[in-house]
């Protein structure tokens, strides 16, 4: 499966903004969807992931502003960031992980475990 994220762009603290993640090649219901992002200077690191059957976890930090969802008819997982803070600036990564079951309510939160990735969309919060 091929990923495009998109949706980035520079906007001021308290704003929002929504990421789209567009797959082709094959159906993102297969997958685990999951968000990740990598400040300048720092390692990449999870912001948020949602199952094949629609549930979804965040990182402590976005948890009440950011919101992911997926439209499995458009091949298509969102995030919504809503409230956004300059410490949120990054490039935001949508992956995909494979071989999960529909009922998986685990937490895919390592990198290591997603097998395809989108090139990033750069959001930048200016305060």
């Amino acid at each position: 499966v091929q990923l495009q994220a998109s949706g980035g762009g520079l906007v001021q603290a308290g704003d929002s903004l929504r990421l789209s993640c567009a797959a082709s090649g094959r159906t993102l219901s297969m997958y685990a969807v999951g968000w990740f992002r990598q400040a300048p200077g720092k390692e990449r690191e999870f912001v948020s992931g949602i199952n094949r059957g629609g549930s979804t976890y965040y990182t402590d930090s976005v948890k009440g502003r950011f919101t992911v969802s997926r439209d499995n008819a458009k091949n298509t997982a969102y995030l919504q960031m809503i409230n956004l803070k300059p410490e949120d600036t990054a490039v935001y990564y949508c992956a995909a992980k494979s071989g999960t079951i529909l009922s998986s309510t685990l937490y895919y939160t390592d990198i290591r475990q997603y097998d395809y990735w989108g090139q990033g969309t750069l959001v930048t919060v200016s305060s």
